[in-house]
């Protein structure tokens, strides 16, 4: 029940901050979606629910998502800078510092499965810590970190900086990107090509396979522009410590293999 009411108490806010904007009158807009003054009034008031299709003819008319409306304070952010995605989603306006550098969030090494639950929660991302970087400017960038053994160079510790890509068609071929997904989370990968259904990525570490990422797995992309690198970092680290650990591996399998074989021979030669 709480619930429901502040969420009507941001409905209603918002849509009397958007009448505002547009200058126009309650009995305007309730001529524009035909039904009465005082139904209308009812809704900007929070004394009642608008059905779905009223909520649907608000939301077209100021070209708002349904989501946005009943969930997010919109007076808090400039209408004209929200990012808006095509599925009820937002990626919150550029911010910059006192300098006029942008303001990249970073996304914590601890905690980044939580942002697969909190990328569209505005109040999560104003949570995360921020850092600017002068040289990276025109357009919405964020660090993801790094994690595993297919992303070199970087390594546990690291961070990848990526610009926000708004349409799978500006992806370019061979070029690094942060893929989001429902299944693998954040992934660092290099855009190989796409079909109708979904792209094709590949790690930067040859012993990963290149695979298929569909549609309808992906939740954002952001290309690769910069990265934040630890005090330790070594460029070579990841491929000769893989390189490494295969050949150590192999060698003690080819051991283990011999010291069978030889021990069959030892049998045969004593039954001999």
């Amino acid at each position: 029940m709480l619930l429901q009411i502040i969420t009507m108490s941001v409905f209603s806010d918002n849509i009397r901050f958007l009448r505002g904007k547009k200058e126009i009158t309650q009995q305007d807009l309730a001529d524009t979606l035909i039904i009465t003054r005082s139904r209308y009034v009812s809704y900007e008031d929070g004394r009642s629910e608008p059905p779905i299709e009223v909520l649907v003819k608000i939301s077209k008319f100021f070209n708002i998502s349904i989501d946005l409306l009943v969930s997010v304070d919109i007076r808090k952010y400039p209408l004209d800078e929200i990012l808006r995605l095509p599925d009820n989603r937002i990626v919150l306006p550029v911010v910059v510092d006192k300098l006029g550098n942008n303001s990249i969030e970073i996304i914590p090494q601890k905690a980044s499965m939580g942002y697969l639950s909190g990328y569209s929660d505005p109040e999560y991302i104003e949570s995360l810590q921020r850092i600017s970087l002068p040289f990276l400017t025109n357009g919405k960038y964020r660090a993801f970190p790094a994690q595993g053994d297919s992303m070199p160079p970087f390594k546990d510790g690291s961070y990848i900086i990526g610009k926000y890509i708004e349409n799978i068609d500006d992806l370019k071929e061979n070029r690094s990107y942060v893929f989001v997904t429902l299944n693998d989370g954040i992934s660092y990968k290099r855009f190989k090509s796409k079909n109708e259904k979904a792209v094709t990525v590949a790690a930067d570490n040859s012993f990963y396979k290149p695979y298929e990422i569909p549609f309808h797995e992906i939740i954002e992309i952001w290309q690769y522009a910069s990265g934040i690198f630890p005090e330790d970092f070594e460029p070579d680290h990841f491929e000769n410590h893989n390189l490494k650990d295969m050949f150590l591996e192999l060698r003690k399998d080819i051991r283990n293999l011999n010291i069978k074989i030889s021990g069959l021979e030892e049998e045969q030669n004593s039954i001999g």
